[in-house]
């Protein structure tokens, strides 16, 4: 094609903002067969279905997410210049958009992204959380800026991108009062036997910590299997089960859900990385957060 039609471009983002052609008709108040026959224009144009049926809704296909991101794109900047001709201020703030890996502690990708909102100019977050490697195959197709992971990009994942070190913790030991009072004395000894909330066998950390159980001859009771580290911590501070967390947030997951910390696992580390498109980074957000991260939150 060589060329798009703005006007089928607009109906076909507000489209996929509504996830329905008869709402987006009564927002723009015209005639279905208006819109739908703009978009098979700009699909057949395109060569690709831009959508497919899930129930009722409409969703995106993954050519409908590339040319969806570009028409945010373009759209906003057409909001932008509408301002600046009738001379109100834009606003308009630097995009970041986040793939977060769904095992990191929810605390330690706030320390990660905070530089961001730290910048001069204002900027906009658009975070996504979901497994590493859904992420990475999205990444170009969500127009992801990073992607906030606990393992490295590997040479068999096929995505072309780069890894960046951030840094690296221990882990500590953390209980609800009654938990940490049975099981803070002859640590790590204390251990074998305890309730434990681990994560899922997919992640780096579960595998970190069944090696070091067996090397320290340690058998926890374990209660339960949970991939969300936000979820874990819930269930730690009702008093379920005993949970590892980075230790560089020890204070503020103490003080947020109410815990108590039994011991540190130095031995035991939670990697953190940050992947992205290019090796050479010219965003100034994922600048500060690589910055801050290796300066300050992970300082060699």
């Amino acid at each position: 094609m060589e060329r798009i039609n703005y006007q089928h471009l607009f109906y076909f983002w507000n489209v996929a903002r509504e996830e329905s052609i008869t709402r987006a008709c009564e927002k723009l108040h015209l005639a279905q067969p208006t819109i739908s026959g703009q978009l098979a224009v700009l699909e057949q144009q395109i060569g690709e279905k831009l959508f497919y049926k899930q129930g009722r809704k409409l969703v995106l296909t993954d050519t409908g997410r590339v040319v969806f991101n570009y028409a945010e794109e373009i759209f906003s900047l057409g909001r932008e210049l509408s301002n600046t001709l009738k001379g109100r201020p834009t606003g308009r703030a630097l995009r970041l958009v986040v793939g977060v890996a769904d095992a990191l502690p929810k605390m330690v990708v706030y320390r990660l992204l905070a530089p961001a909102f730290r910048l001069p100019e204002p900027v906009q977050v658009l975070c996504y959380e979901d497994k590493t490697e859904r992420l990475l195959s999205e990444m170009a197709m969500q127009g992801m800026d990073i992607v906030l992971s606990d393992a490295p990009l590997t040479p068999t994942s096929g995505a072309k991108a780069f890894n960046h070190l951030l840094g690296e913790c221990g882990v500590t030991v953390f209980g609800a009062p009654a938990l940490a009072a049975t099981y803070s004395q002859n640590f790590p000894r204390c251990l074998s036997g305890a309730p434990f909330l681990l994560p899922t066998a997919n992640t780096s950390l579960r595998r970190s910590l069944d090696q070091w159980f067996d090397t320290e001859s340690i058998s926890p009771a374990i209660q339960a299997e949970i991939e969300d580290s936000a979820l874990i911590k819930t269930f730690g501070s009702g008093g379920v089960g005993l949970f590892v967390a980075p230790s560089n947030v020890e204070a503020e997951i103490q003080s947020q859900y109410g815990v108590q910390a039994i011991g540190r696992i130095d031995s035991v580390h939670e990697r953190f990385y940050a992947i992205t498109m290019r090796r050479k980074l010219k965003h100034p957000a994922v600048t500060a957060i690589l910055e801050n991260a290796r300066d300050k939150l992970f300082p060699a």
